[in-house]
C-alpha cells in the first residue's frame, strides 16, 4: 500500500526486494536449516535461513514496516490462553490469518501451510493455546488486530475488525482440515 516505513517514509524498493529474498530462501533452505539446527549442525542452508531471519528481515522491517501478521500477533498476546506460545509462533499464525485476509491464490496459501507443517510453526489456534476460544475472545483479538494504531491498516485494502475475525477463523479451519488430511 506504499504506506509509511518505520522511520515514516514511503515505502521503499529495497522493502519488496528483501522481501522476495526472504521468502525464496525460508521455501528453499528453511526445513534443511530447521534439520541441521536440531542436531547442532553448522551448515550453509542454516547460515541462509539466520541471515534472511536476522539481517533481511531487519532490513526490510526498516525500509517497509510491517503489516497484518504482526498486527494478529499482538491481538493474539490480548488473551492469556497465548501467553506460552512464541512471538515467532503467533506470527505464524499472523501469515496465515493475513493470507486468508488479502485473499491470496490456493496456491500460495498451500505453500504457507505446507511450510509451516514442515518445520513445525502451528497452523491452528488450538496449537498456541486457543483451542477451546470463544468467538467474544476472537472479537477481541480482531478488535485489537484492526486498531487504528496497529500496523494491519498497512496492508492494500481497509481491514475492519469483521475481516479479521473472518480470516483467523477460516485460517484456522484451514489449519485443522489439513491436519484431518493428513492424519489420514
Amino acid at each position: 500500500s506504499y504506506a509509511a516505513n518505520m522511520s515514516g517514509k514511503p515505502g521503499a524498493m529495497t522493502a519488496y526486494a528483501l522481501a522476495e529474498l526472504c521468502y525464496q530462501t525460508l521455501l528453499e533452505d528453511g526445513v534443511a536449516a530447521k534439520s541441521a539446527c536440531e542436531v547442532h549442525a553448522v551448515t550453509p542452508a542454516l547460515e541462509r535461513i539466520v541471515e534472511a531471519n536476522t539481517l533481511l528481515s531487519g532490513i526490510g522491517f526498516e525500509s517497509g514496516g510491517l503489516a497484518a501478521c504482526h498486527a494478529v500477533h499482538n491481538g493474539l498476546a490480548t488473551l492469556k490462553q497465548t501467553k506460552g506460545a512464541t512471538h515467532g509462533d503467533k506470527v505464524a499464525i499472523g501469515v496465515l490469518t493475513q493470507l486468508m485476509l488479502t485473499g491470496e491464490p490456493h496456491e500460495i496459501i498451500d505453500q504457507a501451510y505446507s511450510f509451516c507443517e514442515m518445520v513445525g510453526l502451528p497452523t491452528t489456534l488450538a496449537e498456541i493455546g486457543l483451542e477451546l476460544v470463544s468467538d467474544d475472545d476472537l472479537m477481541r483479538v480482531a478488535e485489537r488486530t484492526a486498531s487504528e494504531d496497529d500496523t494491519a491498516h498497512n496492508l492494500a485494502r481497509p481491514v475492519t475488525r469483521r475481516d479479521v475475525f473472518a480470516a483467523l477463523k477460516a485460517a484456522d479451519a484451514e489449519g485443522r482440515r489439513r491436519k484431518l488430511v493428513l492424519a489420514e
